[in-house]
């Protein structure tokens, strides 16, 4: 049983400390609607998921009013699109991502996740087709999200694929320049991709799912900060258990969203999300929670220590706190979306090495990076192969999202506004990767990796 003294610290969590659901999302099996002809893909693509989500976002609603728990965002992943679109006769995959935007307006969704290809060993025709067609699908499209997953632990690296989403990027950049290159913030590109992520914009519905699901992604930076403003000076072992205690709190609530919604729903629950995601606001930083372990500025030497106690003790606390963790689970580091994130890259103790060192230890990768607008395709597959090969390395989930903004060089700002928050332009390495990318082929999988 709760105590009135717990019901009320939830309530100032909540009121006080930024404490939200970020995401509740459905995912959906499109495998249903392949046909080879692909106007008909598309009317059973949009059928299926207007059907399936036609009461989530009022479902959403209805649990926010009665609960008093504020839930950001309502969104749907779907079956990588690559999967249903190479069963029909065509070589223009945009109008199935336009299916999917008209779908998720109709459903009245924040994104809609999964025009996406899965290519760690190989690309398919279907693959490439997919692939090369993202730059014009993010540009005539504004709820689609896309990802690309050019690496595993099992399979290595696809360097093909990774010279691919460097001129991808850069496209999808000038495709929406008059949006300082806002596409570019609706595409990952992934390493140990994950098949029940909540978040965008990697989120998809893998083949593995059920036929629907409910994933729920909760955050609560500004809770995690509060909390170790309690215990300042005291040992590490302190602090790691005080963030445990919060993030089992945290994740509770977001249990009990999952499970409200997905009864509601008449759908399957499948996981809940326990990721520290922050964003532009004061008080809901992941920056900021370093900084109160006793750092100057996130970025400076201890930040990588700091943000590896973070990550493992929010895993520790929520685990035992949903009978289903999955998805990212960690803490994120997105620069534009962190409030202190932004702060120390103006500053310059953040950069974009630094940044790579912390995706060690923590969820995702470098995530929502600004970087100068003439960069070199070849230099954004490199920082890609980079961090494709510590996710292989370690087993672990690791993506790029980075941001040319055509036009901006170092020092300037990319607005984007809302929880996608504003960049400050990070310098990259000038020397060239060009040789190195050009090679192709692929980066055989780790020794590690033959386990059976």
């Amino acid at each position: 049983m709760l105590n009135q003294k717990e019901i009320l610290s939830t309530i100032e969590m909540i009121d006080q400390q930024h404490l939200d659901i970020r995401t509740i999302t459905m995912g959906i099996s499109l495998l249903s609607c392949c046909d080879p002809d692909p106007k008909r893909a598309c009317e059973k693509i949009y059928e299926k998921i207007t059907r399936y989500a036609e009461n989530l976002v009022k479902t959403g609603e209805d649990i926010e009013r009665e609960f008093g728990i504020p839930i950001v965002n309502k969104r749907i992943s779907v079956t990588p699109m690559a999967l249903v679109a190479g069963a029909s006769e065509t070589e223009d995959y945009v109008p199935f991502a336009l299916a999917m935007d008209r779908a998720a307006r109709t459903c009245g969704v924040n994104f809609i996740g999964g025009y996406s290809a899965l290519v760690q060993k190989g690309m398919t025709v279907a693959d490439e087709r997919l692939i090369r067609s993202i730059p014009e699908a993010l540009s005539r499209t504004e709820l689609v999200c896309s990802s690309v997953n050019v690496g595993s632990t099992k399979a290595g690296i696809n360097m093909d694929a990774v010279a691919l989403m460097g001129r991808i990027i850069k496209d999808t950049a000038k495709a929406t320049e008059a949006q300082d290159g806002l596409g570019c913030a609706k595409l990952v590109v992934f390493c140990n991709a994950v098949e029940d992520n909540p978040f965008m914009a990697g989120a998809f519905h893998g083949v593995g799912e059920a036929e629907k699901v409910i994933n729920v992604g909760v955050s609560g930076p500004g809770v995690v900060h509060s909390a170790l403003q309690a215990v300042k000076g005291r040992p590490f072992d302190v602090v790691a258990e005080t963030v445990k205690k919060t993030a089992f709190r945290v994740t509770r609530m977001g249990q009990l969203v999952a499970q409200e919604a997905s009864r509601r729903l008449d759908t399957p629950f499948g996981i809940v999300d326990l990721s520290l995601a922050p964003t532009p606001a004061v008080g809901d930083s992941v920056a900021r929670i370093l900084e109160e372990m006793g750092l100057e500025v996130c970025g400076t030497h201890g930040t990588t220590a700091a943000l590896a106690l973070l990550n493992d003790a929010v895993k520790k606390g929520g685990v035992m706190a949903s009978s289903s963790v999955g998805g990212l689970s960690g803490a994120f580091i997105p620069v534009s979306e962190d409030e202190g994130m932004i702060a120390a890259a103006k500053a310059g103790t953040l950069c974009l090495d630094k940044l790579e060192a912390m995706t060690c230890v923590c969820s995702v990768g470098l995530d929502m990076i600004a970087v100068p607008g003439d960069t070199p395709a070849e230099t954004i597959s490199a920082i890609i192969a980079d961090e494709a090969a510590i996710g292989m390395v370690n087993c672990k989930t690791t993506a790029v999202r980075l941001l040319p903004s055509p036009g901006k060089k170092v020092g300037d700002t990319v607005e984007m506004g809302g929880l996608l928050g504003s960049a400050p332009v990070m310098p990259v390495h000038p020397e060239s990767s060009a040789a190195f990318i050009a090679r192709g082929g692929r980066i055989p999988a780790p020794l590690h990796s033959l386990k059976n």
